[in-house]
């Protein structure tokens, strides 16, 4: 008696589960708790701020209100309660997987930690820079609009972007970057880290790296702007597309991200670097 009890009440919180859902997929219902996380309204304004029949906003509020999300003041005013106003916090993270659901299906959160997964909502408002070109340029930009710092994890050396890069550490702009153990070093990386003086930007202490065994996600965070990069299938880091934002939960995310990287980063080792063949 007791198991049946047992699982009638685990089937009676899913069921609950799966109506919150459900709820929350409507566009209509996200947009009323959405006006209502501004301020109470009546059922009226509600209606005519959202340009809805009152039929169709009364229709959805009842489900909002049966489901725990909305309460009706004795006055008539509408509001959300703490359990909507929880709620409504996490929409951004069903926006952002559901706007780039595509992307994600030959896509993966590589070794990403559960707690960056569980704020995957932050990187909700972004763009999306598609092509190799494309990344690379937008990358030199963001280079060259930082102000104070730099910080990157990145799996490959990007040779193209040394120049641009080394220009803004000796103008002031901190630097600190972690690349994996089995990064391999392109043609070409020797002459241009010698045409900078790269050596003597690491011996001011003007920059600073670290190494990690791999990378399956990349960023790139300034004080103005961030970026993102995921893996594919093969747990490769995809150049090919970077999210992208100058928003600050975006940035924090990526910052936050990259200090949980550097933290539980190891010494350089330049022995451990590949030449490209």
């Amino acid at each position: 008696m007791e198991m049946v009890e047992e699982i009638d009440s685990e089937s009676a919180e899913t069921n609950k589960a799966g109506r919150i859902f459900t709820e929350l997929a409507g566009d209509a219902r996200r947009a009323m708790l959405l006006k209502l996380r501004e301020r109470s309204l009546k059922l009226s304004t509600l209606s005519k701020d959202l340009d809805m029949t009152i039929q169709h906003a009364h229709s959805n509020i009842n489900r909002l209100i049966e489901v725990g999300l909305v309460e009706k003041t004795s006055t008539g005013y509408l509001s959300l309660t703490t359990y909507g106003k929880t709620m409504i916090n996490q929409l951004p993270a069903f926006h952002f997987l559901a706007e780039h659901k595509d992307y994600f299906r030959d896509h993966t959160f590589g070794n990403l930690p559960l707690k960056f997964e569980r704020r995957i909502g932050d990187l909700d408002n972004c763009s999306v820079v598609k092509g190799v070109v494309a990344v690379l340029q937008r990358w030199k930009l963001m280079y060259q609009g930082a102000g104070g710092y730099i910080n990157t994890i990145t799996s490959q050396v990007l040779v193209d972007l040394i120049e641009p890069l080394a220009a803004k550490v000796k103008s002031g702009t901190k630097l600190l970057y972690v690349m994996p153990e089995d990064v391999i070093v392109p043609k070409g990386t020797l002459e241009a880290t010698k045409k900078v003086s790269w050596e003597s930007i690491l011996a001011e202490r003007k920059a600073e790296r670290r190494m990690i065994k791999s990378v399956t996600v990349s960023t790139i965070v300034t004080d103005r702007s961030a970026g993102v990069l995921f893996p594919n299938l093969k747990n490769e880091v995809d150049m090919n597309v970077m999210f992208y934002s100058e928003d600050s939960s975006f940035r924090e995310w990526c910052q936050d991200y990259f200090r949980y990287v550097w933290e539980s980063s190891e010494l350089f080792d330049k022995g451990k670097l590949r030449q490209e063949i």
